[in-house]
Formats: C-alpha cells, sequence, structure tokens
C-alpha cells in the first residue's frame, strides 16, 4: 500500500485523467467498497487509458516546466574554463544564481550588475581588480554572465507563471506533503481524484467549463464526511455511511477549501490557511500590477485583442480568484466577514478570445455581468496595496445593478455548488474536442486551432 499511495501522490504534481486516477484508486479501496461505490469507480475508470482501445492521449499528463539554462551553463564553464563540481541543475533557478554568485567575482561584478553601458569595467577598473584580461576577453566573459543572468530571470518569470496556473486549478495541493497527504486513505484518494477533475483542460464552448465535483468525488468526499450531521445534513441533505475516523480535512482544506470542510479544522489550522492565502494574494496583486500596466487591456469588455498577452494574464486572474475564493471561505469560517464591509477586494476577470465573445452573441447571449462589476470596482491590486477603498456595499450595489445576487455569485460570500453527474474527459486540441486522440497529436503538431498561422501536413514521399 505504501508504493500503491506513493504513486497516488505523485499524480497530484501530474496531470493525469481522472479516469486514470479512478483506475489506480480501484486498486486501492477495492475491499473497502460498496458494490454501489465499486460501480461508480469502474465507471469512470472503463475510460482510462489502460482500457481504453487507443491507450493513448494526445494531451500531455503533466504541466508546462520551466525551460532551463543548461545551455548558458555549459557555456559560461567552458569560457571561465570551470570545472563544475557537483554538477549545477539549470533547471532549477536556485542553483543557477548560486553558480552566478560564484562566476561573478570572477569579473569584478555584483549580481543583476550587467548592464552593457554602464557596468562594464575599463581597463583601470580592471587593472585595479586585478583582472589581467584584454578587452575583447573581458567583453566575451560579460556577455556570458549578462546572457546567464537574463536566462535566471527568464526562468523565475516563467516559474512564478506555471506556480500562478496550478494555483488557478488545483489551489495549494502542490503544497501538501507525503506524510500528511498519506495519514489517511479515504481522505487521499478524493484528494488524488479531485485534484484530477481540477485540473481537466478548459473546453472551447459557451455552454459553459465541467465543474470539478462530480459524482464520484461527491461519493469519494462521502466516505469521509460520513452521516456527521454538521456537515453532511447541513450541505448535501442526505444519510451516507458512518465517516473514517481518522478523514485528514486538513489535507483535503488545501484542495476543497468549502466552508463545510473548513469548519472541520481547528481555528489555528484556519487561521494558518487565511495566512498563506492572504500573503498568496497580496503576491499575486502585485503580479497583476505588473502584467496589467504592459498591457492595453479593454476593461469594460475583457476581449482580446491583437498583442495582448492574453496566457499570463488569464494564469494569474485564476490564480487570483482560486485565491479570493479561499479567503472569503476562511473568513466566513472564522466568523470574520466584517472585514468585508471594509476590504472586499473584487474577481479578476480573465481575457476571452474575439471569436467566443462572437459565438455567445450569435446565441443571444450578451456581455456576461461579472465583466460590468468588474469594470465598475476599483482594480483588486488598487484595494490590496491601500490604494484605493473598496467595501462590501460597493460590491453589493455593483452586482446589484447589472442583476447579480452578490452572495450566489461568489462576489460576497461562499460560492455555492452542486454535484454534477461523471463526463469522460474529451480529447482536446486547444480546447476544441477531437476524437481521435492520434488526429489529435496530427492537428496540434501542425498548429491547428491555436490562433497562429497553421502548417500543412506534407505527404511522405518516401
Amino acid at each position: 500500500m505504501t508504493l500503491s499511495l506513493a504513486a497516488l501522490y505523485q499524480t497530484l504534481h501530474q496531470r493525469p485523467r481522472p479516469e486514470d486516477v479512478a483506475e489506480m484508486l480501484l486498486l486501492l479501496l477495492q475491499p473497502q467498497l460498496t458494490p454501489a461505490q465499486t460501480a461508480m469507480l469502474r465507471r469512470a475508470a472503463a475510460h482510462s487509458l489502460r482500457r481504453n482501445g487507443w491507450q493513448y492521449s494526445a494531451m500531455s499528463n503533466t504541466f508546462r516546466t520551466v525551460v532551463g539554462a543548461n545551455r548558458q551553463l555549459h557555456k559560461t564553464a567552458e569560457i571561465f574554463q570551470l570545472t563544475v563540481t557537483p554538477p549545477v541543475d539549470g533547471d532549477v533557478p536556485a542553483e543557477v544564481e548560486q553558480f552566478l554568485h560564484q562566476v561573478n567575482p570572477l569579473l569584478g561584478k555584483q549580481a543583476g550588475q550587467h548592464n552593457y553601458r554602464t557596468d562594464r569595467l575599463d581597463r583601470a577598473a580592471r587593472a585595479a581588480a586585478g583582472l589581467d584580461l584584454s578587452k575583447r576577453k573581458y567583453n566575451k566573459r560579460f556577455r556570458t554572465i549578462r546572457h546567464l543572468e537574463e536566462k535566471l530571470e527568464t526562468m523565475r518569470q516563467q516559474q512564478r507563471k506555471i506556480e500562478f496556473e496550478q494555483v488557478a486549478k488545483h489551489g495549494l495541493v502542490r503544497e501538501l506533503s507525503y506524510e500528511a497527504f498519506a495519514q489517511d486513505l479515504d481522505s487521499a484518494a478524493f484528494i488524488a481524484y479531485f485534484t484530477a477533475r481540477c485540473n481537466v483542460r478548459s473546453e472551447f464552448t459557451i455552454a459553459g467549463q465541467q465543474r470539478p465535483y462530480d459524482e464520484v468525488a461527491d461519493m469519494l468526499f462521502q466516505r469521509c464526511a460520513g452521516h456527521t450531521p454538521s456537515l453532511v445534513a447541513r450541505w448535501w441533505g442526505k444519510a451516507t455511511q458512518p465517516p473514517s475516523p481518522t478523514a485528514n480535512w486538513w489535507a483535503i482544506a488545501h484542495v476543497y477549501p468549502a466552508p463545510h470542510v473548513l469548519a472541520q479544522l481547528s481555528s489555528t489550522q484556519q487561521g494558518e490557511l487565511l495566512g498563506r492565502w492572504t500573503s498568496l494574494l497580496h503576491e499575486m496583486a502585485l503580479y497583476l500590477r505588473q502584467v496589467w500596466v504592459r498591457n492595453t487591456f479593454q476593461r469594460e469588455s475583457m476581449v482580446v485583442k491583437r498583442g495582448d498577452d492574453s496566457s499570463t494574464w488569464n494564469a494569474a486572474a485564476g490564480a487570483w480568484n482560486k485565491a479570493r475564493d479561499a479567503w472569503i471561505n476562511l473568513l466566513y469560517a472564522l466568523g470574520m466577514e466584517f472585514v468585508l464591509d471594509e476590504l472586499c477586494v473584487g474577481k479578476a476577470l480573465r481575457l476571452m478570445a474575439a471569436d467566443v465573445v462572437a459565438w455567445h452573441r450569435s446565441a443571444g447571449q450578451g456581455l456576461d455581468p461579472n465583466t460590468q462589476v468588474w469594470a465598475a470596482l476599483p482594480l483588486p491590486w488598487e484595494v490590496f496595496t491601500g490604494t484605493a477603498t473598496c467595501t462590501r456595499t460597493q460590491v453589493r450595489a455593483a452586482c446589484q445593478r447589472v442583476g447579480l445576487d452578490p452572495e450566489k455569485s461568489g462576489w460576497l460570500a461562499p460560492r455555492p455548488h452542486g454535484v454534477v453527474a461523471f463526463r469522460p474527459t474529451p480529447e482536446l486540441v486547444h480546447g476544441v474536442e477531437v476524437a481521435n486522440p492520434y488526429l489529435a497529436a496530427v492537428l496540434k503538431r501542425h498548429r491547428y486551432f491555436s490562433g497562429k498561422p497553421y502548417r500543412p501536413v506534407q505527404p511522405d514521399m518516401n
């Protein structure tokens, strides 16, 4: 079981299809499942890659990773004639930074001082620093370090963006330790499956995205919740089996910080999560501002136009909204919702592609009213950094002007949700469903549906 739980834990840092996680759970939970629970898991596992006729998916089972600096590292070591022991992992920003701390003094410079006009040493300064190098050799080494430092900064930006993409999908689950994950099998099963559901890719549609809490997730959650009156009777209104005596609500709250989960935590645990989410909100507020000022988004419509960095903005906005939801849930769990009377940061609306907007209009749908609320309120970072004020009263008024319920829409209260039916994961190419995974791989390789000029498929002349 230890090895199986370790394999299940690894799925938290990958992107498997929920059906494949269900396949793993059948092996782990089989002796403890009721016939109805076994049947439900089998319906999901029936669509796993192992049981599928294709046994293949064109969609990656991992998240994007940072493009490392190994090439720049090797070039720097070659030019400086260094033997790096132990070897530096160019995919890890911290190791690249440590390498630069060793190399920069060899050129008499400080980290980050790589402006080619102002930071280079002249002949006298090189002599004073004990550098017996010609101007040509010095410039070559300076450029090499400059390229590596610029690459390091790019890696940090990529890493930050990828982390926010993952927060937008599954919250804080990436911070969950194996020890906490493995404390209770039922909790681990729910966390793994629900995380996989949260990580399902968005579809190109106007019908709304899949909701992660499906009937399989609900069944697994009920194995933890059981018939606890304060939990199930209040939120689900149905009887269930006896609760797991060791349900790990702390671990579950990392991916599913719903009010009824947070209610099971101690005040210390609730306070710790509130602090973590608040710190994350502060970090993301500053990041959102950086992205905003680099672009010229149309705030009133949030429709993408040429030149907009929509992927970076949408990743950050998704993470902001996920953190904001958890933050509001925790305020209510702690009885601190009075904070919203003075500090009520708003949502951050994602950018929409123009073709999706046109699709909405052709179907008789107008502008999402949430966009109008977003445009009417101060920007999130202005509120969070204290340069503007946004209160519960302001948000309520903005919602009411466009006919939104401020509580049910998630602007002022925990967002409610129900249980959706299980649906097999579609094979997608940039959000467009393709029935055949091999065809999907070809379309993706030739950039179809990507918004970029496609590369026509060239016939094989051999």
